[in-house]
């Protein structure tokens, strides 16, 4: 794959120890892994020692210090070699369970949480969704409450989360919860362990894609977690919550396109393979046609989340709406390009492509790509609010 990026040497070393990583590790068991409907925990032991698990988050956290860029080296060479949308989201569930701990926890929580995460020790989840809320953060319902306790203040937190990627096989969540009064002024963010009392973990769901990452249903009831574990300030979690959706955005878009560019890829070598009527399927005009407007839209797609990661870099505050905005539509972009290109896939491969097995897998997996991390609809929404066309902001 070529980028836009000016790759360094250290991006190409990543991206081809990614892609050698899943030939080794995860090929081999992921069919496994997708009928079990989960990862296993020695494969985060696995990331972590080959410097992969963490490679987004500074040093001082127990990271490789890298940015934005790297995990998309990382997610390209592990998507070129056949790992799953559902699998990354698996093993690099502490992309998005974490950063809000990293930037604004307590050193305490930091030694607890996040650096044994990061040495694949333990599992973190994000817990924002609720089941009448979906993307709507600002209103959520599950409810914190500050109340004495034997070892000083405490949180009783009651409430529901829906949707929530690795909750099964999480060790900690971080929680959205509702300490203020209405609207993102009193939302905050907890960190709850999923063996405290009052806990009860659902799961996994069974859905359409994403089979081996374990998505959970999540219930709060009268659960005490201590003040010390508050990530940041009372009433900041809704702009730390804000401040790592590019991040997200941007890794899903990497997802549509990877699995787009992998699909492409099997089916071109499956039409140059196949005969029928005497030729090559590569032989019918109508194919090359296909096969060319799969690649067009992968590069489209690639180029335009690589150009918005660029610009995330070189950003300052003032680039920040600027940048929000390109990212929903990079995500947009990427999402329609996994859509079309997977579903050219498996109308190429024939009765082959309606078979259980990778591409068909990553017919399913595209589906959830313009749902998860905010809907395509909010997304644009948001979008246009921030490019002055009116709408949501």
């Amino acid at each position: 794959m070529t980028s836009l990026l000016d790759p360094s040497p250290l991006d190409a070393d990543l991206r081809a120890t990614a892609a050698e990583f899943t030939r080794r590790e995860v090929v081999p068991h992921l069919d496994d892994w997708e009928a079990a409907g989960l990862v296993p925990r020695g494969l985060h032991v696995a990331a972590a020692r080959q410097g992969l698990l963490g490679i987004s988050f500074p040093e001082a956290v127990g990271g490789q210090g890298g940015d934005l860029a790297d995990v998309v080296a990382v997610t390209e060479g592990m998507l070129a070699e056949g790992a799953s949308s559902g699998l990354l989201a698996a093993l690099f569930t502490g992309g998005i369970a974490l950063p809000h701990l990293a930037a604004h926890g307590s050193a305490d929580l930091v030694d607890r949480f996040v650096r044994p995460t990061l040495a694949g020790e333990a599992i973190g989840s994000l817990a924002i969704t609720e089941p009448d809320g979906g993307s709507d953060v600002a209103h959520l319902r599950t409810r914190a409450r500050r109340v004495p306790g034997p070892g000083g203040d405490e949180y009783v937190v009651d409430g529901a989360k829906t949707y929530i990627t690795s909750a099964v096989r999480a060790d900690f969540l971080t929680v959205a919860v509702r300490t203020g009064g209405p609207g993102a002024g009193g939302v905050s963010l907890l960190v709850v362990e999923t063996d405290r009392p009052g806990v009860t973990v659902t799961g996994p769901l069974p859905k359409m894609g994403w089979h081996c990452s374990d998505t959970g249903e999540v219930a709060l009831d009268g659960v005490r977690v201590p003040v010390g574990h508050l990530i940041g300030e009372e009433g900041g979690g809704f702009a730390q919550i804000g401040e790592q959706f590019v991040t997200e955005r941007i890794v899903l878009a990497v997802h549509g396109y990877g699995i787009a560019a992998r699909a492409l890829a099997l089916a071109a070598a499956w039409c140059r393979d196949r005969e029928t009527f005497g030729r090559p399927l590569t032989g019918r005009q109508v194919v090359r046609h296909r096969l060319v407007e799969m690649h067009r839209r992968v590069e489209v797609a690639r180029t335009y989340v690589h150009h918005v990661v660029a610009e995330h870099r070189a950003a300052g505050p003032a680039d920040q709406p600027r940048v929000v905005a390109d990212a929903c539509l990079a995500k947009q972009t990427a999402v329609e390009c996994a859509a079309y290109v997977t579903d050219a896939a498996v109308q190429l491969h024939g009765g082959a492509g309606y078979v259980r097995g990778e591409v068909e897998r990553h017919y399913r997996d595209a589906r959830l790509l313009g749902i998860g991390g905010g809907s395509t609809e909010v997304l644009a929404d948001l979008a246009a609010g921030l490019l002055g066309y009116g709408g949501a902001r």
